[in-house]
C-alpha cells in the first residue's frame, strides 16, 4: 500500500506567476482526489500530467477563492473532454449554489453528472466511504464555515505465508482468498490449520489530515491524533501572530504544535502570506518545535509506502 500526495499550489490569497492557491491531489487505495481547486488548479494538473478523467470526487474546505475559484473551470473542462463519468463535489452548503449559477449565468451545461454534498455539521462525520478508504471531516476554525479532511485507509486482507502454504498440497489457489480473509484452513483429515500460522497480519493502514485555513484549534487534536500526514496551513510566522488571531489563521510555530500534540509522524505546512519573500523562516520556526516538518512547495510529491 502507499499514500501519494501531490501539491499542486500552497499559497493564500492572490495567484502570482510561481505562487499558486491551494490545491493538492491526493492518491490513495486506488482513488484520485482533488483537495480544493484554486484558481489555475486544471494548469498545475496539466503541468504535472495528472490525468483529469481519474478525478471522480473533489474536496472543498471552504468558499473562500483561493481554495475554489478554479472549480467552476475545471467543470467546464471536463464537459469539453467530453466528460460522461459522475464526479462528486464535497464542500460547504453553498457549494452547489455556487457552481449551478455561473453555469446557468454563462448559458453552460456540464454535459455529466455532478453530484453536490453540501457539508453543514459542526462536528466531524463520515462523508465518504468504501471498502477501501473512508473520509472525515476536521472542523476548522475560520472566518467562515470550513472542514479539513481526513482519509484513512481501511484494514486490508491479510497477506499470503506462501512459505507455510506451500507446506500443504491441498492449499490450492482457489483457497487464497479465504485465507486472505481470514479464515482457518481445514484439512482433508479434518485437522485445522490457524490462520495465522499461514498469513501474516495486514499492512498497517495510512492517513493523511488535511488542514485548510483555520486558527490555532486544539479540539482537532483528538481526530487528527498520530495520523501518518498531516497537512495544516501556515499563514504567518510568529512575528504576526496578532494577525493571525484577527484572520484567524496559524502560524509556523502553532501549526508545529498541533503536529505535536496530535503525535503525528509528519507534518507539511503551507499557504504562506505573500508578505514573506522566502519560506526558509517558516521551515526553521515549526522545526524549532516539531523536526519532521517538510515545507509545502508547488509540485512536491511526498509519498509513503
Amino acid at each position: 500500500m502507499s499514500l501519494k500526495l501531490t501539491i499542486l499550489g500552497c499559497h493564500s490569497a492572490t495567484p502570482r506567476e510561481s505562487a499558486h492557491p491551494t490545491s493538492q491531489l491526493l492518491e490513495i487505495k486506488n482513488h484520485t482526489f482533488l483537495i480544493d481547486c484554486g484558481e489555475g488548479t486544471q494548469v498545475q494538473l496539466r503541468k504535472y500530467k495528472i490525468k483529469f478523467s481519474k478525478i471522480k470526487h473533489i474536496f472543498i474546505s471552504h468558499l473562500h477563492g483561493d481554495h475554489v475559484f478554479g472549480l467552476i473551470g475545471l467543470i467546464s473542462t471536463f464537459r469539453l473532454l467530453n466528460r460522461e463519468t459522475e464526479i462528486t463535489v464535497h464542500g460547504p452548503k453553498g457549494i452547489k449554489e455556487f457552481i449551478v449559477t455561473q453555469l446557468r449565468l454563462s448559458e453552460s451545461y456540464a454535459g455529466y453528472p455532478i453530484k453536490f454534498h453540501e457539508l453543514s455539521s459542526k462536528k466531524s462525520e463520515l462523508i465518504f466511504e468504501d471498502k477501501k478508504v473512508a473520509v472525515y471531516t476536521i472542523p476548522l476554525s475560520h472566518r467562515i464555515y470550513t472542514n479539513g479532511f481526513m482519509f484513512c485507509e481501511k484494514l486490508g486482507e491479510r497477506n499470503l505465508n506462501m512459505t507455510e502454504i506451500n507446506k500443504h498440497s491441498g492449499i490450492e489457489i482457489c483457497d487464497y482468498q479465504n485465507l486472505k480473509n481470514g479464515k482457518d484452513f481445514k484439512l482433508e483429515n479434518g485437522n485445522i490449520i490457524k490462520n495465522s500460522s499461514l498469513t501474516h497480519a495486514p499492512t498497517k493502514p495510512l492517513s493523511y489530515a488535511f488542514c485548510s485555513d483555520t486558527s490555532y484549534n486544539e479540539s482537532i487534536i483528538p481526530i487528527i491524533n498520530k495520523v501518518n500526514l498531516l497537512y495544516h496551513e501556515a499563514t504567518f510566522l510568529n512575528d504576526k501572530i496578532d494577525l493571525a488571531k484577527t484572520t484567524k489563521h496559524s502560524t509556523a510555530e502553532q501549526a508545529a504544535t498541533i503536529a505535536k500534540k496530535s503525535e503525528v509522524n509528519e507534518l507539511i505546512i503551507g499557504h504562506y502570506s505573500s508578505r514573506y519573500k522566502s519560506t526558509d523562516d517558516f521551515l526553521k520556526e515549526a522545526q524549532a518545535v516539531f523536526k519532521n516538518t517538510q515545507l509545502a512547495k508547488e509540485g512536491k510529491i511526498v509519498t509513503i509506502n
